[in-house]
């Protein structure tokens, strides 16, 4: 089951309350914003997800500040020593860098290349 809601370039994990009988969800990645939404049924949970994302990008607009991203593009990867040699030595192989090699390989992975 996929617990994960896309819009406009963000994601949020859903989970539900058995508590309060009501999903809810809080945009995951982000150090100095909070963005979190929930409803009573899916459609709910959905409007209130995309109201959350619309209004938080409509204050940014109107504040003159950059709407912070989840993912800024770059991460930092610990292989071990065997896996990085490994990947060196592939990518050598390939005549590219083992940043697009791990790149590539990643994309492959999950098939979005």
């Amino acid at each position: 089951m996929k617990n994960i809601m896309t819009y406009k370039g963000y994601y949020a994990k859903i989970e539900y309350s058995d508590e309060d009988e009501c999903f809810f969800g809080k945009v995951e990645g982000l150090n100095k914003d909070l963005i979190s939404f929930e409803g009573q049924t899916v459609k709910e949970l959905k409007k209130d997800f995309k109201n959350a994302i619309d209004d938080y990008l409509k204050v940014c607009n109107e504040l003159n500040e950059k709407p912070e991203k989840q993912c800024k593009g770059s991460l930092n990867v610990r292989l071990g020593p065997l896996l990085h040699s490994e990947a060196k030595i592939k990518s050598e192989e390939k005549n590219i860098s083992i940043n697009e090699f791990i790149k590539q390989a990643v994309a492959n992975y999950i098939k979005i290349c």
